[in-house]
């Protein structure tokens, strides 16, 4: 099985089983550098895939939660390299497959070839980028199949079908549903009428549909998966970070049995 193909198998396996594919989003490093490992297992352990933030100045498409999380990341010196030598440490002990949300400059500061091949290594199974722009993405694209590790597509309530249909065919793992026109964070919830667009989005993709942006509990997730296979959950759980709390049982609460701590 490649990579990317994992990431499917685990969105699948969990439809399968009767629940929502649930993919929670953690800044590397944050809120402590040296308990990344241990808050990483963790997640993975109530996650069906996890996507990893990689630290970055200028985060554009996060809101302020994902941003001050990245910069506290950056003041403790976390950067690509000391992510995937993490992440190999503990690979054995991480199922859930791992996808890396990053902005490009860090991306081509590493090098695309070296990216894949240390993904590969680590058990990174696929990469978001919400700066590169498809028709720009090919170098990056081609240097990630090489390995069998996906690129992940974004779409957005203003993509059109046609766009809709180049960009799940195009996308590997699962095709990213951002709700709403704007950047991640604040606690209005999920907004109205998201509804149809989800329809459209999972009725043209070839491969599962994971919504993203404004999420933030049990109903917000049960309400995606009337549409789509997963629910991506990010500024919420940083929050949660922050605020020195358990991920796993916020998590948890996210599949309604729990109460967080």
């Amino acid at each position: 099985m490649q990579p990317h193909e994992r990431i499917t198998a685990a969105i699948n396996d969990a439809n399968d089983g009767g629940r929502t594919a649930l993919v929670p989003f953690i800044t590397a490093g944050y809120p402590e550098r040296n308990t990344f490992a241990d808050t990483l297992e963790l997640v993975a352990q109530a996650g069906d895939v996890v996507e990893v933030g990689i630290p970055f100045s200028d985060p554009m498409a996060d809101g302020m939660t994902i941003q001050r999380s990245s910069h506290e990341a950056l003041k403790q010196g976390v950067n690509l390299a000391w992510i995937f030598d993490e992440i190999d440490r503990i690979k054995d002990r991480v199922d859930a497959p791992l996808v890396m949300m990053s902005y490009l400059n860090p991306l081509l500061a590493f090098g695309y070839d070296r990216l894949a091949a240390r993904a590969a290594e680590t058990g990174v199974c696929g990469f978001i980028v919400p700066d590169l722009p498809f028709e720009e993405s090919g170098e990056l694209r081609a240097a990630l199949e090489n390995q069998g590790v996906g690129l992940i597509q974004l779409v957005t309530p203003a993509s059109p079908d046609d766009r809709l249909e180049k960009l799940g065919q195009a996308s590997r793992g699962f095709v990213y549903a951002v709700t709403i026109t704007g950047i991640t964070g604040g606690d209005a919830g999920l907004p109205g009428g998201v509804d149809g667009y989800l329809e459209r989005v999972a009725r043209l993709s070839p491969l599962p549909v994971c919504a993203g942006f404004g999420i933030r509990s049990a109903a917000d997730v049960e309400n995606v998966g009337r549409y789509v296979s997963g629910a991506i959950v990010g500024s919420a759980l940083v929050e949660v970070l922050e605020n020195d709390k358990d991920p796993a049982a916020f998590l948890a609460t996210l599949r309604g049995n729990e109460t967080p701590s």
